[in-house]
């Protein structure tokens, strides 16, 4: 296709991107995908039993189909069904996670180890457990966000017994050598837990190849609905390992009490099997897009850096650096190309991000950070028209070469 005629498809899109913006926030949440939505609605407005009333075949039949997505989603991580616990989300999972095996492992040990990049809930209740007598420490991480595993092996003991890392991050998209963490770790007799909420989808998951504890899982961040994740428990046999935060029923191996959220189990199952399947096909198409997008910014404007490893990154994962450039007011004049910052509010006070300042950015460059997610739906005409915007607002005068578009 020539630039002429990719410029006017390009032209064509703009419309569209005033009418509803152009999605670049890909790791705060994905779109539910139309076949999930279509999974769903016979759930919704049919099959709406309890499953925990088996007495009635309404009843087996909303249990059969909690059953089948925890066999998709159980695959899609190479688990088995019975090492699936569903959960309103990753944040539950990570608390679960967190809280649940200091219930039920800690046998003495007092020391929780985490990544110094991790997210927030899995912070926030490893400092909770301080209370109770707990430590945590943080582990170093390099550059580019990857664990220092030097320092995680001179920081586990005998007294760890919990190790938490995401497998990738939600921010600058790096990718952890989880496989070489769990490898210390239970050298040493620590548990190991990894938040997967970014990954699923993103990158090949194999609970077995890696040996992990417990790992967290997102419905919303793989192209399924909100208010669904789930937790793998290593072995089948979850209160070996974990003792529940939430009480009630006997849900869920006893671990999570409350009605299941069948709607949402149904998505979130199909999801997780489509995500799986198609994610080699999505990775390739998004790598290649994203890696288009960099190019145009960083050739028009030189002094922008790319945050992160760029051979240990999730595809869809762009955190960019503007130098002297707020990243907040840029945004907010951006209007119709959704993205994010690369800073968090905390009690609305803003703070650097955590992430950025642990990679060694300066408060300052942390501020001037945007984060930038693809995904399954992202199309060339969309990223060159938010190519072109934030070249254009980002104070540069050079605009993108149009794609070759397909």
């Amino acid at each position: 296709m020539s630039p002429l005629a990719a410029s006017r498809r390009v032209e064509a899109a703009v419309p569209q991107a005033r009418r509803r913006g152009v999605y670049l926030d890909y790791h705060a949440s994905t779109p539910c995908d139309p076949r999930v939505v279509e999974k769903m609605l016979p759930v919704l407005l049919d099959d709406f039993a309890n499953p925990a009333s088996d007495i009635h075949g309404a009843g087996r039949r909303a249990a059969a189909a909690v059953e089948t997505a925890r066999e998709q989603v159980a695959a899609a991580i190479r688990a088995e069904p019975e090492e699936i616990v569903f959960t309103s989300g990753a944040t539950e999972s990570n608390n679960l996670a967190v809280l649940g095996s200091a219930r039920a492992r800690s046998f003495g040990r007092t020391t929780v180890l985490a990544g110094a990049t991790e997210h927030k809930s899995v912070l926030v209740p490893i400092r909770r457990l301080k209370r109770d007598g707990f430590e945590l420490k943080l582990i170093p991480v390099e550059p580019d966000g990857r664990i220092d595993l030097g320092a995680l092996a001179e920081l586990v003991s005998e007294d760890t017994f919990l190790v938490s890392v995401q497998a990738a991050s939600n921010e600058i998209g790096t990718i952890q050598p989880i496989l070489e963490i769990v490898q210390i770790a239970h050298a040493a007799g620590a548990l190991v837990h990894c938040d997967a909420a970014q990954a699923l989808g993103r990158m090949a998951l194999d609970v077995g190849d890696w040996g992990v504890d417990l790992l967290s899982l997102s419905g919303h961040k793989c192209y399924g609905p909100k208010g669904i994740g789930a937790l793998y428990v290593r072995g089948g046999a979850p209160r070996a390992l974990l003792e529940p935060i939430v009480y009630g029923g006997g849900q869920e191996h006893g671990l999570r009490a409350g009605t299941l959220n069948v709607p949402g189990i149904v998505g979130f199952g199909l999801a997780a099997e489509i995500a799986e399947t198609e994610r080699e096909a999505d990775t390739a198409r998004i790598r290649g897009l994203r890696d288009w997008f960099e190019r145009q910014i960083l050739e028009a404007i030189p002094r922008v850096r790319v945050n992160g490893s760029r051979t240990h990154r999730v595809a869809g994962n762009s955190s960019l650096t503007f130098p002297d450039v707020e990243a907040e007011a840029l945004i907010a004049r951006l209007r119709d190309v959704h993205l994010s910052t690369g800073s968090a509010c905390t009690s609305g006070a803003p703070e650097p991000s955590h992430v950025l300042t642990a990679i060694g950015q300066s408060r300052e460059d942390a501020y001037n950070t945007v984060r930038i997610g693809l995904g399954r739906f992202t199309t060339p005409e969309e990223l060159t028209y938010a190519a072109m915007r934030i070249v254009t607002l980002a104070g540069s005068s050079c605009a993108p070469t149009p794609i070759a578009l397909p």
